[in-house]
């Protein structure tokens, strides 16, 4: 682990998850070690407890208030706990209680989650870290953190193409990294943006050359003419041509590329078949980035920039 907890499903089907959940003496341990687990949600009962399969037979309990960060305090509905029945859950172990001639182990998954926050808002702006999407809305697409402390990536955030939703983009569940751009300590919030790991103008257009035919997207079509993107961070200008929609995946050549204007000219070939997009390529996956600036050197042209304080 690089020092921050894993996204909530991550350490379920490990060896030592394994192993620690499915004996008492594994459990005690992992009580007094503070270490965390992972098991599966069950189901959640009337009063919201949730019941939690762990391995050799043994079933957790998390209570309600438990179950989540802000659940006791109102700032978080109830469905983030019924949401979870059938998915993995993340926790740490707070006792082994007998009930009806069985010991029935007590979790929390807030504590596990209180952990997992501080620890990121400890990251300094600018720090990468692994996320996976876990939901998409219009506005932008929120990811897991670790543990189930969830944060948004606002939708201009997501990449410098614009796209039209977060789905253009990500799929819930898809893996991802993400950067830290702001903390707020009081209101334990994360702020993230992405599109600075997507790489700069210059690393997007170097695969590109004048005469090729390359696939691309359909991303907004204006009285001038069309734009196209190679790439998630990258977009060249077509002409117009009829029957070409929002959205339309297409051929075009090439004309020319213009560094010192950050332009690409196009020429759109024809319609192709939808197809999935690529995976993301990510020119930084790690670390910390302190400055990022999408427009090269010498460009007439304003680009993204961005400056991460700390």
């Amino acid at each position: 682990m690089n020092g921050y907890y894993p996204t909530e499903g991550a350490l379920l089907s490990t060896p030592e998850n394994r192993a620690a959940c499915a004996s008492l003496d594994g459990l005690r341990r992992a009580m007094e070690e503070e270490t965390l687990l992972e098991g599966t949600a069950l189901l959640c009962d009337p009063q919201h407890n949730l019941t939690v399969a762990l391995g050799g037979g043994l079933i957790g309990r998390i209570p309600r208030e438990e179950a989540a960060l802000g659940i006791a305090d109102g700032s978080t509905r109830d469905i983030a706990i019924l949401s979870r029945v059938g998915r993995p859950v993340s926790f740490l172990v707070d006792g082994l209680q007998g009930e009806n001639g069985h010991i029935v182990p007590l979790l929390s998954r807030r504590r596990a989650q209180q952990k997992a926050l501080d620890r990121l808002l400890d990251a300094p702006s600018g720090t990468v870290l692994p996320a996976v999407v876990t939901h998409l809305e219009p506005f932008g697409a929120f990811v897991d953190l670790g543990c189930g402390v969830t944060s948004m990536i606002g939708l201009e955030q997501i990449s410098v193409s614009r796209i039209p939703h977060p789905g253009a983009r990500f799929s819930v569940g898809q893996s991802i990294r993400v950067v830290v751009l702001d903390r707020d300590r009081e209101k334990g919030r994360i702020y993230l943006t992405h599109r600075e790991l997507l790489g700069t103008w210059s690393e997007n257009a170097a695969p590109f050359h004048p005469g090729m035919t390359v696939p691309g997207i359909v991303r907004g079509i204006k009285r001038y003419g069309i734009f196209v993107e190679l790439a998630p961070n990258l977009a060249g200008l077509a002409e117009l041509s009829p029957g070409i929609q929002d959205g339309d995946r297409v051929s075009v050549y090439i004309k020319s590329i213009l560094p010192q204007r950050m332009k690409l000219k196009l020429t759109i070939i024809g319609t192709l078949p939808p197809a999935p997009p690529p995976p993301l390529t990510y020119f930084i996956r790690e670390g910390r980035i302190t400055h990022w600036k999408y427009a090269p050197e010498g460009c007439t042209r304003v680009g993204a920039e961005t400056v991460f304080l700390d």
